[in-house]
């Protein structure tokens, strides 16, 4: 059996790979608009003599992000079909209800600089584009990028053996109880 000082050692490597490839994860998938769900991840650690807690903490819509959100599809107002994103879950799907467009999406246009013009030069209404946004992210949901999942099952396959045995550890259970812990 491992010993306590080798078991926080192991758990805490564990942590900050998790935290660092998740985090690597947002930038090379091009998900830092604010930078707010990136500077939220972080971890927790409580080593006892017969137990340990681990708790990662994030903005709460890092689920959308990770596991995707299926949009509704449909066909547009031209008569072709909206293409839906790759959403490799059944856990999020839009069914009635549109993203809302203020304040999240009005500052996410800001910051993306999305500002079209019409045929004569004239910039669009600001409402005009959000709700295209909106409605097309309704249609075409969110795609599924695993920015923390995958992290966190490549980390606990390299757990060694014996901490896993030793806490009774499974995959699905702790990652369930470490993101809501």
């Amino acid at each position: 059996m491992l010993e306590l000082d080798a078991t926080e050692a192991t758990l805490r490597r564990f942590e900050e790979q998790v935290i660092g490839k998740s985090k690597l994860n947002l930038k090379r998938k091009n998900k830092l608009s604010s930078k707010r769900l990136f500077n939220s991840i972080d971890g927790e650690l409580k080593v006892f003599p017969n137990s340990f807690q681990l708790s990662f903490f994030m903005e709460d819509y890092w689920q959308f992000v990770d596991y995707g959100v299926k949009g509704v599809g449909g066909t547009k107002a031209d008569g072709s079909k909206w293409k839906k994103k790759r959403v490799t879950n059944n856990r999020f799907k839009y069914r009635d209800k549109k993203p809302p467009i203020f304040p999240e999406l009005n500052s996410w246009t800001i910051r993306r600089g999305i500002a079209p013009r019409d045929s004569k030069g004239r910039f669009t209404k600001r409402r005009n584009i959000l709700f295209a946004i909106s409605n097309s992210i309704f249609h075409t949901g969110l795609e599924t990028t695993h920015f923390f999942t995958k992290p966190f099952e490549e980390e606990f396959k390299d757990l060694p053996d014996e901490l896993i045995q030793a806490y009774s550890l499974d995959l699905d259970e702790f990652l369930e109880f470490t993101l809501n812990g």
